[in-house]
């Protein structure tokens, strides 16, 4: 059991936390959430004894062990298996000693605490791990030192899995994983036979691995039963409760101290007076809860363009002469939602990139709308900001002839206040350089966005204001993530590349994630037998009138179009020129086209909502 008891504790004379207690059973699966600057990655050294506490007590069982993963993970010549195995401290000393061991009773000791601890199955459970986290049995036999820095942070994480320590405080880990890798952590994690802490902004994992939340705010300590969100509907009615009971507090004190100013100065009065002014100094205060710091993103939207924005014929792409995606054949329209799955090294980040214009083809032929604006944020662009320079002047790069006061509005529209804006790059947190990334990719208002695993870094509020941007925003959308919850809000297009190809997901995200949880090697969605259908919940019918009220103006969008089309096509002046007249003729035959598709996913998007709300 780890026992939380009335700590205190304080950076640079600001309190994180004052008189915190909480209690976590053996065996728990706890998410650690609150703010940004909270104190969560603190409470973890406070936990682990790399700090100091003002005050109060932390205490384990005798002789638990503790596990976690460091900030930075050293390249090394050692191979990843043998550097997982190693981790395992006390295997790896049992080993050591029995290769020198002499005394028979001693050797009879070793060898009986090796079979205790499962050692001679260590190499294949050590395997087990990494093939979850993404590596492949010729990756297992390579040196740490040629890897990444992200890819060694999952051999450490694979280390610390491997060694079960009695708690294991893991913070923000699926940060350099993929959907694969994430998904295989959830999985894990649920089967994990000690107590687990996990600092997390991935809302999927905090509902599906973990059965408690430890809620950090205002410097105290909140342990709640259940999943996010659970807690987040448990949190919202203690919240409503407590600002009724603030409301009514205030009105009672203004009532009280209305008869205390009244009467106070007259004599037959004053006993009763001075009996309210008592019952005022005796009243526990009850305050309000603080609205959330909650900034929503402000993307531009696009002009319109007419279809396809993108096609690809015949696309062959790679690197260094060798193909990894072949015969590519796709079309994205501008109202396209489309989510990239497969598994880690298919070639997700490569199509993000040929659609970026950042890799050429090998063969084959990419059409792109003449005049298409693309905005691409890439998995290691937050880590290529200019350090030393502030967001304003990032900003002002690309903006050079925009007065200031507008430079600041673009950032404030990111949550980027006035503060950050003259804040050097490498002060700013994590989730503040994802804002600024975020900002530069759409500042154009491009038609097309890519974003390549986006919300690392991201808060759930943070993630919670991009998937609003992006179901508002007017352009097409490529997303790789491995946060499930922003895929299923946001994508209505699955595409799955593997094996060299990129070909439709017939499935949904479920039917994907069970695959991928069965460790099946072909990915086929299963024809499974549907459960009887649930009464949609509140959000799900907002999710619908969204959708029909996207799909809506999209139609309206493409009437105006085609008005405009009509127009110039009765003018006779446009058949003058008889290669621009043909030219308007297919811009008319392409938006008569989009509209008959649009008008369909409209009239579908409205026979959902209708049924969702009969039901």
């Amino acid at each position: 059991m780890l026992r939380i008891d009335d700590i205190s504790y304080s950076i640079a004379g600001r309190p994180l936390f004052e008189h915190a207690s909480a209690t976590i059973p053996d065996g728990h699966k706890v998410g650690l959430v609150g703010p940004n600057g909270a104190g969560k990655t603190t409470l973890f050294r406070l936990i682990r004894g790399e700090l100091g506490l003002d005050g109060g007590a932390i205490t384990l069982p005798p002789r638990a062990r503790i596990g976690g993963v460091a900030q930075e993970a050293p390249g090394t010549a050692t191979s990843v298996l043998e550097t997982v195995l190693a981790a395992d401290t006390e295997r790896a000393a049992l080993l050591a000693e029995s290769a020198n061991a002499t005394d028979a009773h001693r050797i009879a000791e070793i060898q009986t605490r090796l079979a205790d601890i499962d050692a001679w199955s260590a190499e294949a459970r050590a395997a087990t791990i990494l093939r979850g986290l993404g590596f492949s049995t010729e990756d297992q036999a390579r040196p740490t030192a040629d890897y990444s820095g992200g890819w060694r942070m999952r051999v450490a994480l694979a280390g610390v899995l491997f060694s079960q320590p009695d708690l294991l405080l893991l913070d923000e880990p699926t940060n350099y994983l993929d959907l694969e890798g994430a998904l295989w952590l959830e999985s894990y994690l649920q089967r994990y036979p000690h107590t687990v802490i996990v600092i997390s902004h991935d809302r999927d994992l905090l509902n599906r691995a973990v059965g408690h939340i430890l809620h950090l705010e205002e410097r105290r300590l909140v342990l709640y039963s259940g999943g996010y969100d659970t807690f987040a509907r448990t949190r919202a009615e203690k919240r409503a409760l407590q600002a009724a009971e603030a409301k009514k507090q205030d009105a009672r004190r203004a009532h009280l101290q209305s008869f205390v100013d009244r009467f106070r100065a007259k004599a037959t009065k004053a006993r009763q007076a001075q009996a309210r002014i008592k019952m005022l100094e005796r009243m526990e205060p009850i305050t309000a809860p603080e609205e959330a710091k909650f900034h929503r993103f402000g993307f531009p939207q696009p002009d319109q363009l007419s279809p396809p924005i993108v096609s690809l014929d015949g696309v062959t792409v790679g690197y260094d002469g060798r193909a990894v995606l072949r015969r590519l054949a796709l079309r994205i329209d501008q109202d396209d939602r489309i989510a990239l799955l497969g598994r880690n090294g298919q070639g997700k980040s490569t199509l993000s990139k040929l659609l970026a214009g950042r890799l050429e083809p090998m063969e084959g032929r990419i059409a792109r709308s003449g005049k298409l604006r693309i905005g691409y944020f890439a998995q290691h662009q937050v880590d290529e900001l200019e350090l030393d320079e502030t967001p304003i002047a990032h900003v002002r790069r690309l903006r050079p002839d925009e007065p200031p006061a507008k430079l600041r509005a673009r950032l404030a529209g990111f949550g980027l206040m006035e503060a950050q804006a003259e804040t050097k790059v490498n002060q700013l947190s994590g989730g503040q350089k994802a804002r600024l990334s975020l900002l530069l990719a759409t500042i154009d208002a491009p038609h097309l966005l890519i974003l390549d695993e986006p919300t690392n870094h991201l808060d759930i509020e943070s993630r919670e204001a991009l998937t609003e941007a992006l179901n508002d925003y007017t352009g097409a959308v490529v997303l790789v993530s491995h946060d499930m919850h922003l895929l299923n809000l946001v994508a209505d297009r699955l595409w799955l590349v593997d094996q060299g190809g990129v070909s439709p997901w017939q499935g949904d995200l479920d039917d994907y994630r069970r695959m991928l949880l069965a460790g099946e090697d072909r990915p086929e969605p299963k024809a499974e037998a549907k459960p009887a259908p649930k009464r949609p919940g509140r959000d799900r019918i907002l999710e619908l009138r969204a959708e029909a009220r996207r799909a809506e103006e999209r139609v309206e969008k493409l009437s105006a179009m085609l008005e405009k089309l009509d127009a110039i096509m009765a003018d006779p002046a446009t058949y003058d020129d008889a290669q621009k007249a043909e030219a308007w003729g297919r811009k008319h035959a392409e938006a008569s086209e989009a509209m008959l598709r649009a008008e369909t996913l409209w009239m579908e998007a409205l026979e959902r909502l209708e049924a969702a709300e009969r039901a």
